[in-house]
C-alpha cells in the first residue's frame, strides 16, 4: 500500500513546502490569481453567505489515492473529537446555515461519526457524506452504512473517478472499482438514486491526470450509460478540477507537469466562475476545529482572515471576511468552474 507524504517526509507533506511552490509564480511566467481578480474587479473577494458548513472529521481513511489533497490515508491519525463536533454543533444551531458536508479522509472512519450525523440531522440539518464507496466494504462494522444513511436521510456524494476498472484502480488502488460498484449497488437496494426516491445518490469524476474534466453533463450522460450495464443508477455527477494541492501538486513536479498544468488552468480562467466561488458561500473546518474559505485553504493551512476556531465562531465576522487566496485558486476558476457540488457554470 502507498505511504503518505506525511509517512514519507515528503517536502510537499507540509503547506509551507506546497506555497512555497505555489507562490513561485514568476519562474514559469503565470499572473498572480489576486491580480486577476483585480483585473475583474473581484478583489476583494467577500462572501455572499454562509450556506455550507464543511467539516473534515480526520485524515483516516481506507485508501490512499493517487491525488488526494488531502494526503489521507491509514497512516493519517488526526481524528476530530467528539468535544470538537459539540463546538461545531453550538456554533451552527441558531444560524442560517442549513446544510452540513462530512469529509474526510473517509469521515465513517471517525468514532464519533454516527453520533454527529444524529445529532445534525436531530437540529433539522441536511447532512452530506462524502463516502469512497470501498468503505462500505471494508470492514463489517460499515456494512450497514447504507442503512443508516438511509434512516437519517443523508445525501451520499461517493467518488468514482471513471466506469472503467483500469482508470479508476490506476487512481485508488488495485480492486477499488469492483467493491465500489458492489457499494453502489448496496446504495441502490435500499433507495439510493432510485427514481421518486428522496435518498440522494451523486457521484463524483475528476480527471486521471494533469487535464481539465470535460463537460459535465456530457460525462453524467455516459457515467449513467455505462453504470447501467452493473444495473446501477444515481441522481448527479459532479466533475471537480484537480487543484495543485498536496498529492496532486506531488504528481504535477515530479511528472514535470506542473508549469504546464498552471498554464492551462491560467488560460482557462472564466470571469463567470469566479464569481461562483464556493469558498463565497462554504466554510471549511478542519479536524482540530481551526477554520479556513474552503477544504484546500484548510490543506494549506490559510486560516480565515477572521476568528479561526471554532471556539470562536463569529458568523458576522466570517461574513464579512476577506476570503485568503493564492495560485491553486486557479483551479476553482478553470473552464465551467470547479466546486465540490462540480461545475459552477
Amino acid at each position: 500500500m502507498l505511504k503518505s507524504l506525511k509517512r514519507q517526509n515528503h517536502k510537499l507533506s507540509s503547506p509551507e513546502g506546497q506555497i512555497e511552490v505555489l507562490d513561485d509564480a514568476e519562474s514559469i511566467n503565470i499572473p498572480s490569481f489576486k491580480d486577476k481578480l483585480s483585473d475583474i474587479g473581484f478583489l476583494p473577494l467577500k462572501p455572499t453567505s454562509i450556506d455550507i458548513f464543511q467539516v473534515n472529521v480526520g485524515k483516516m481513511c481506507n485508501q490512499v489515492c493517487a491525488h488526494c489533497h488531502v494526503d489521507a490515508g491509514p497512516d493519517r491519525k488526526e481524528i476530530m473529537t467528539r468535544e470538537t463536533m459539540q463546538q461545531c454543533l453550538d456554533a451552527i444551531k441558531d444560524t442560517s446555515i442549513k446544510t452540513v458536508d462530512l469529509t474526510g479522509g473517509a469521515p465513517e472512519m471517525n468514532p464519533d461519526f454516527r453520533w454527529f450525523v444524529e445529532q445534525l440531522t436531530a437540529q433539522g440539518k441536511e447532512v452530506i457524506v462524502r463516502c469512497n464507496l470501498t468503505i462500505i466494504l471494508a470492514n463489517p462494522k460499515y456494512n450497514d452504512l447504507p442503512e443508516f444513511f438511509k434512516k437519517h436521510k443523508v445525501n451520499v456524494v461517493s467518488s468514482l473517478p471513471y466506469f472503467t476498472a483500469k482508470r479508476t484502480d490506476a487512481q485508488r488502488g488495485d480492486g477499488v472499482f469492483d467493491k465500489s460498484i458492489k457499494a453502489l449497488q448496496m446504495l441502490n437496494a435500499v433507495g439510493y438514486g432510485k427514481k421518486d426516491s428522496d435518498l440522494k445518490l451523486d457521484l463524483v469524476y475528476n480527471p486521471a491526470g494533469a487535464f481539465l474534466p470535460g463537460d459535465q453533463e456530457t460525462l453524467t450522460s455516459q457515467f449513467k450509460r455505462k453504470l447501467k450495464e452493473y444495473d446501477i443508477v444515481f441522481n448527479d455527477l459532479f466533475a471537480i478540477t484537480n487543484l495543485p494541492v498536496s498529492r496532486f501538486l506531488e504528481y504535477l513536479v515530479k511528472s514535470e507537469k506542473y508549469e504546464d498544468y498552471m498554464n492551462e488552468l491560467v488560460n482557462a480562467f472564466n470571469p463567470v466562475a469566479a464569481e461562483g466561488v464556493m469558498c463565497r458561500n462554504t466554510l471549511s473546518v478542519s479536524w482540530d476545529g481551526y477554520l479556513y474559505d474552503c477544504d484546500f485553504n484548510q490543506m494549506l493551512e490559510l486560516k480565515v482572515n477572521a476568528p479561526s476556531h471554532i471556539s470562536q465562531f463569529d458568523i458576522e465576522a466570517l461574513e464579512k471576511r476577506e476570503i485568503i487566496l493564492n495560485q491553486h485558486c486557479y483551479g476553482c476558476t478553470a473552464g465551467a468552474g470547479s466546486s465540490c457540488g462540480g461545475a459552477t457554470t
